[in-house]
């Protein structure tokens, strides 16, 4: 049986938008393969545990995110937390609580296969020495039923640098790629240049892109500006997520970014995660699910 676009829209529950994504790779190459070899994650990003304004329900978002989460059924094949898990301090030992603490919550979730990257937040200060205790390592790859998956690691290096090491380690393992391989890159900041002059971008991030370039199908999922957004280098398309905090101010459309006005009547406006999906058909592609927070 084809999973279609209601059935999707009765996976979220609770009234996402779906949309089609420009990864036909995933059509192209897997789409021979039976339906039961279809799958979907989850993607969530900027939780800030520790972020203590009291009127964003800062304490409470995060578990009403495990809650959207641990009521899909069937469960995702796994679940990504694009950054930013904890909110930034000075102090270490504060860091090292704040991730605890958010670590016991995610522990939570009924679907235990969950892979976390790093935000400037939980690693610019101190180059990631902290999250690699909790978390492991800041970058690394992994599989997934036909699928390449490269998490990168753009915020450990405060000036934004992913570095020559890492970009080194990013062709030595393309190179071992075919070039049909459909991939997904993970990341917490833009690869491109969204909005320098907030920090919306990564110094080096054009050398990334230029070595993905020569894959067919590529789509990189990244979050950082708390928001949805979506944007095309070339033919590899770019989506954000939105945070599970605050909502910020559209890209460059000020002087400074903003945090998005609370309103008490909405609290969760702005807020959300989203699940991803591969296609069963030849004529779909994958499917991107927004799944809002909602108070109740």
């Amino acid at each position: 049986m084809q999973i279609g676009r209601r059935d999707i829209l009765k996976l979220a529950g609770i009234g996402g938008i779906v949309f089609s994504t420009g990864l036909p790779g995933v059509v192209k190459a897997l789409g021979k393969q039976s339906i039961q070899d279809e799958f979907f994650f989850v993607q969530l990003s900027d939780t800030h545990w520790g972020f203590n304004d009291a009127k964003f329900n800062a304490g409470g978002t995060l578990l009403k995110a495990v809650e959207v989460v641990n009521s899909l059924d069937p469960q995702p094949d796994f679940i990504v937390f694009t950054g930013d898990l904890t909110h930034t301090t000075d102090d270490p030992q504060l860091r090292r609580a704040r991730m605890t603490e958010f670590r016991d919550i995610v522990a939570g979730l009924k679907n235990q296969n969950i892979r976390f990257l790093p935000g400037e937040h939980d690693a610019s200060l101190d180059g990631g020495e902290a999250y690699r205790e909790f978390f492991g390592d800041l970058h690394y790859t992994f599989d997934h039923k036909g699928i390449h998956f490269i998490a990168l690691d753009n915020v450990s290096d405060p000036r934004a640098f992913m570095g020559e090491a890492q970009l080194a380690w990013l062709a030595a393992d393309l190179e071992k790629q075919d070039k049909e391989t459909p991939i997904i890159v993970l990341t917490h900041r833009p690869l491109f240049d969204l909005a320098p002059q907030w920090g919306w971008s990564t110094k080096d991030g054009a050398k990334a892109i230029e070595l993905l370039m020569p894959f067919e199908y590529v789509t990189v999922f990244y979050g950082h500006i708390h928001q949805e957004h979506h944007h095309k280098t070339g033919h590899i398309p770019h989506h954000s997520a939105k945070s599970l905090i605050f909502p910020l101010s559209e890209p460059g459309s000020a002087e400074k970014k903003q945090k998005i006005a609370w309103d008490s009547a909405h609290p969760y406006q702005g807020l959300g995660l989203r699940s991803v999906r591969t296609a069963g058909g030849m004529e779909e592609n994958f499917r991107i699910t927004e799944l809002p927070v909602k108070k109740g």
